[in-house]
């Protein structure tokens, strides 16, 4: 009997070890990036807030007309802008993860993706809990953004939290691998947010350059977002979550399978 019950015994003690592992690292990666600076919680409100009154003067500077087909510019700019750096967030977020917790390596339950997918549920926790704070605010200002289609827009919300993961997963190995990587990745993340249509509504581009920055599946997780949001709001034409599932998919995929190839190589760095 005794013999019967040891490998049972041994299991649940390696799995108890496991998760006492990863719940650490979950603490240690939530103090950090919400206590660690003072100002933590303060920037991620003000950068979405920041963008929105500048984008809001430019537009009543230039006097220009309505832009949007059913939907307020405000809050489908809230909408964007909080999927996008949902998006953004778990890709370069994901690119520090295995360097910053190299030391938990010593442990041989914990391997280098776990780090990477820590990181990126907490910040779908985070952005999640900001998004609502800017619901709840927007509804006290007066402004409309509470989601006609909750579901719709609560699948959309967690379709961009994939795709942020399956980004996260590859960056992870290739900028720690080639550090050069996550410069270049940096750098992108501006042009990203303009031609991902965040701040302004592709369907004004010519329809021949609309093509090819549809290739971007951000736009398609974002137009389904704001579509769960305003229910009668006409979405870029072209737009396909069974083509951003099947990029997701592929990215996921893709990053699965670098861990597994590289993963010697990233404990040794």
């Amino acid at each position: 009997m005794n013999n019967t019950h040891s490998a049972p015994k041994g299991a649940r003690s390696s799995w108890q070890v496991t998760r006492s592992v990863w719940y650490a690292m979950f603490m240690r990666e939530a103090i950090s990036r919400t206590m660690s600076d003072r100002m933590g919680w303060f920037w991620m409100i003000f950068e979405p807030v920041a963008i929105v009154i500048i984008m809001v003067g430019i537009r009543s500077f230039a006097n220009s007309e309505r832009l949007i087909a059913n939907a307020d510019f405000i809050p489908w700019m809230i909408v964007g802008m909080m999927g996008f750096f949902l998006v953004r967030e778990g890709m370069l977020r994901g690119m520090g993860a295995i360097d910053a917790n190299s030391s938990l390596f010593t442990y041989r339950q914990v391997q280098p993706i776990d780090p990477v997918l820590v990181r990126n549920f907490l910040e779908g926790m985070i952005r999640a809990f900001v998004f609502i704070i800017f619901i709840v605010g927007g509804s006290l200002l007066s402004i409309d953004i509470f989601p006609d289609n909750a579901i719709s827009a609560v699948g959309a919300w967690l379709s961009l939290w994939c795709l942020g993961i399956g980004l996260g997963l590859v960056t992870s190995v290739a900028a720690t691998l080639v550090p050069e990587v996550g410069r270049v990745l940096r750098m992108l993340s501006l042009p990203l947010l303009i031609i991902s249509g965040v701040i302004f509504p592709l369907n004004q581009l010519p329809h021949w350059l609309l093509e090819y920055l549809m290739l971007n599946p951000i736009p398609h997780g974002l137009e389904t977002l704001r579509l769960g949001f305003f229910e009668d709001y006409k979405t870029i034409h072209g737009t396909s979550m069974l083509y951003f599932w099947l990029v997701t998919l592929t990215l996921n995929a893709l990053g699965l399978m670098m861990h597994l190839r590289f993963v010697d190589r990233l404990k040794a760095k």
